[in-house]
Order: C-alpha cells, then sequence, then structure tokens
C-alpha cells in the first residue's frame, strides 16, 4: 500500500461575521468523496494540479491560480491527480455575501475562473479571515471580491463552464421529493427505500433515478451529506462530539469519524478545533 503523506488542515473562523470559515490544506492523496456545501464556497488552487468533478460534466482540470465557485447545493469533489496539491476554501456566511451570490450566479453553475485578479482577491479575503480582522476591514475586501468577480464575468475567456444550475424541471422534481429528503435527512435510523417511494407514489428504483437525478447523490449519500452538514454547523458552535454523533443517528462514534473523514479530509476533533 502506498504511504500517504498529507500535512493537517488549518481552519480559521472569523469572530466578526459568523459562519466565515477558511480551510489551507495540503493533500497528496484522494481525499473527498462528492459533496455538497449549505454556503457558497470559494476554492484557490495554490499549488500542483487536481481534478473537480460533478455528476452533470465531465472532469475538469485544474491548475495554480484557479478559482472554483461553488454554490450552495452543487454536488462535487476536488482530488489531486498526483504529487502535492495545495489549495484554500472559503465558506461564506449567507447574508455578508449577498452580493457575491448574486454576482457569482449564472447559467454556468460551478465554474472555474481564470484571473489573477479574482485569485489576489480572494487571497486578500483568506488573509483576513485568518487574522481575524475586524468586520470593517472584512467587509472592504468583500466589496473588491464583488468588483473583481463582475469584471471576471463579463470576459467569458476567463470561466471554464462546469456543473450547470438547476432547470425550472429540476426545481419541479426538486419540490416534490422534498418528503422524502426531509424524512432521510430527520429519521434517527434511515428510512426503507420503499417507504420513501411511497410516500411520493414512485417505484423503489423510479425514486433512486429521482433523487440522483435531483441532488447528484443516491439516497443513502444525500442522507450522509446532509447529517455531515449540520455536524459542521454543530461542532463549529462547540458541541461535543460524542453529543453530535448521537444527536445525528450515527450508531457509534467511529462510523461518525469515518463519514466525517470521507466528506471533509479531517476528523471532528480536528475541524472543531
Amino acid at each position: 500500500m502506498a504511504t500517504t503523506r498529507t500535512t493537517a488542515p488549518e481552519f480559521h473562523r472569523s469572530t466578526a461575521i459568523p459562519s466565515l470559515e477558511l480551510r489551507r490544506s495540503c493533500r497528496e492523496n484522494t481525499c473527498y468523496r462528492p459533496h455538497t456545501h449549505d454556503v457558497l464556497s470559494i476554492g484557490l488552487i495554490d499549488e500542483g494540479s487536481s481534478v473537480l468533478t460533478g455528476p452533470l460534466t465531465g472532469p475538469v482540470q485544474l491548475a495554480p491560480g484557479d478559482v472554483v465557485v461553488i454554490p450552495p447545493g452543487h454536488v462535487h469533489s476536488c482530488n489531486p491527480e498526483a504529487g502535492r496539491w495545495r489549495y484554500q476554501m472559503t465558506h461564506l456566511d449567507p447574508a455578508w455575501a449577498d452580493d457575491l451570490v448574486r454576482a457569482t450566479s449564472g447559467a454556468a453553475g460551478v465554474r472555474v475562473l481564470r484571473s489573477p485578479s479574482v485569485y489576489t482577491q480572494v487571497t486578500n479575503v483568506n488573509d483576513a479571515i485568518a487574522a481575524d480582522r475586524p468586520a470593517a476591514e472584512l467587509e472592504r475586501e468583500r466589496r473588491g471580491l464583488a468588483d473583481v468577480f463582475r469584471h471576471a464575468e463579463q470576459e467569458e475567456s476567463m470561466t471554464v463552464p462546469t456543473m450547470p444550475a438547476p432547470t425550472d424541471g429540476h426545481l419541479a422534481a426538486a419540490q416534490r421529493l422534498q418528503p422524502v429528503l426531509h424524512r432521510l435527512r430527520y429519521d434517527d435510523t434511515t428510512p426503507a427505500l420503499d417507504d420513501l417511494a411511497e410516500l411520493v407514489g414512485l417505484s423503489r428504483y423510479q425514486l433512486i433515478r429521482a433523487v440522483k437525478q435531483v441532488t447528484g447523490l443516491s439516497p443513502v449519500a444525500w442522507r450522509q451529506n446532509a447529517r455531515i452538514l449540520e455536524a459542521r454547523r454543530m461542532l463549529r458552535s462547540g458541541a461535543a462530539i460524542a453529543d453530535t454523533a448521537s444527536m445525528l443517528g450515527f450508531t457509534d462514534q467511529s462510523h461518525f469519524h469515518r463519514v466525517f473523514q470521507a466528506h471533509v479530509a479531517t476528523t471532528p476533533g480536528s475541524y472543531r478545533g
């Protein structure tokens, strides 16, 4: 078995702006299974090559200087192609980043910007988060980021389209599946697929296809992803790891650790800090 060399990730959270979080990591192995974020997220490739994948497109090769813009709810994974891969990922507070969401929303969905000005300004935002600067300084960097995003959106040569935004039909199907997704998220035990299918008048196999078409994930994978998103919120707020695992219905802490590691590429303890 090949030896895996990694560097422990750094997590920085702003005390001035709720839910503003920065991760800086260096990896040499495949570390992420397909997952989503529940907020606008911006990734920077600092060093090495990696591959961005998702359910609605082929793989996209990433290089140093690329900026990956990921709207909430879009399934993706990004893993190193070969050798050392160093990257940053910023998760933005929804209220604070409202104009950034507008500046980056469009038909392309998840996409890669190849713009030195965007890369530099996202780096400035990240440095401000890491230094835990006051709200006024963060606000100045946010305005600068919105400006460079708008400029980059006007220059199509700087944008590599990847995953498209949902269509009206997709949104209608998502609405129909809400009872299923609610049960998957909140039932203490994993609901039987036949029971879920009956909720929305589908067969078991129609349900599996429908959930994957709407979410990009199978029902079980979607359930795991939703629970890990909630686990991240709980751990950021200071919840104990054992309490988090229990409240989210994991069979034991070992199971929780395995699933958390597969989605977040670090342990619950390292993430909680």
